[in-house]
């Protein structure tokens, strides 16, 4: 089977983020099935976002996709769909436009609607919708309409070969001081701002605690001058980007993983801090219990409470037992995000 892939997303796991991780991933497991797969990626960028992906997909409409199945990513796709001729059109949503903006502010949040109406004329184009979660799904039925038979579930992929080649290879052991990972693009809905809250209220209470952030994004001044405010010193350090060879040597250094977003539609960063055997603290919202089982793998508390995340981290920082039984656990639950059992699952979701 062809399959053509369109995403206006930056090409790279750093601009990208978790978009380009996921499509790239399942790019690969498709062809490991052994089906043809193209990604078109974006030829033109202004870095203007909005403005690049209106580009991106007028220039899909003047040169349409030769392939026995498109998958259009999240919006891409919208304006070639209206004029398609019996193309089988899927897409693929990986972050819900109208969901996330809820956590943006001022012309963000005005862009990010203008890019939610282009995603909802997709989804009423498309012949299957896909989403990562049941979170996903219900967010598609509620904002954009998308009838609930039209829906297909298939987690988002981890190249769990990839990473633990890189694990190896890193030679990383745990830090001698309680260490802390976290890894996100640095938008609000992500609230590492509460994480370095939840640090500065466990000052005493662990010694020589050190939370290390990877990433960048609009939030990182802010929770720069906040760490400050905090006098916190080396205890909350910023890495900014870094190359997943570093990353794995991070997550090989790390006691636990934590990501207090309260905005998830799957979360490919805690599937990799399971296949590197971390235990996770997280919130109790959006996507993030369906990937993250409470007290099998992690531990999950409410939205936006600093107190009780710097709790749960005490708990797990202070217990090398449960640490070492989640971990265990989490490295079981990863194996079904593998790249193999997701292609499956994407090629069974297709439109007969």
């Amino acid at each position: 089977m062809r399959l053509a892939f369109l995403t206006s997303t930056p090409p790279t796991a750093t601009e990208g983020s978790g978009t380009f991780v996921a499509v790239d991933g399942l790019g690969r497991g498709l062809r490991q099935l052994g089906h043809e797969v193209t990604l078109r990626t974006p030829s033109l960028r202004t870095r203007f976002h909005t403005l690049d992906r209106w580009l991106y997909n007028a220039g899909v409409a003047l040169a349409p996709p030769k392939a026995d199945v498109v998958v259009g990513v999240d919006l891409d796709g919208f304006l070639w769909a209206r004029r398609r001729r019996h193309q089988p059109f899927v897409v693929a949503l990986k972050g819900i436009i109208a969901d996330e903006l809820l956590n943006e502010r001022g012309h963000v949040r005005r862009l990010l609607t203008l890019q939610a109406s282009w995603e909802r004329a997709n989804c009423a184009q498309a012949d299957r919708v896909i989403v990562p979660s049941q979170y996903s799904a219900g967010v598609a039925v509620v904002a954009y309409a998308v009838p609930a038979a039209k829906i297909a579930v298939v987690p988002e992929p981890i190249d769990l070969g990839a990473w633990r080649e890189l694990f190896v290879a890193g030679k990383a052991r745990p830090a001698t001081r309680p260490t802390v990972l976290a890894v996100a693009r640095m938008y609000p809905r992500k609230h590492l701002d509460d994480l370095i809250t939840a640090a500065a209220r466990l000052r005493g209470r662990i010694a020589a605690l050190q939370v290390r952030i990877v990433g960048e994004g609009p939030e990182s001044v802010r929770l720069r001058a906040l760490t400050a405010r905090h006098g916190l010193g080396d205890t909350v350090v910023f890495l900014g980007q870094v190359p997943r060879s570093t990353l794995a040597v991070e997550y090989g250094r790390a006691h636990c993983f934590c990501l207090p977003s309260v905005q998830e539609g799957f979360g490919i960063v805690f599937t990799e801090a399971m296949a590197a055997g971390l235990p996770i603290v997280a919130c109790r919202a959006a996507a993030v219990p369906e990937v993250v089982p409470d007290r099998r793998v992690g531990l999950l508390v409410a939205p936006r409470s600093p107190d009780e995340l710097a709790t749960a981290l005490e708990t797990l920082l202070n217990d090398a037992r449960l640490r070492r039984e989640m971990g265990e656990e989490g490295r079981r639950h990863v194996e079904a995000f593998d790249l193999m059992p997701v292609a499956r699952s994407f090629l069974e979701a297709l439109p007969a």
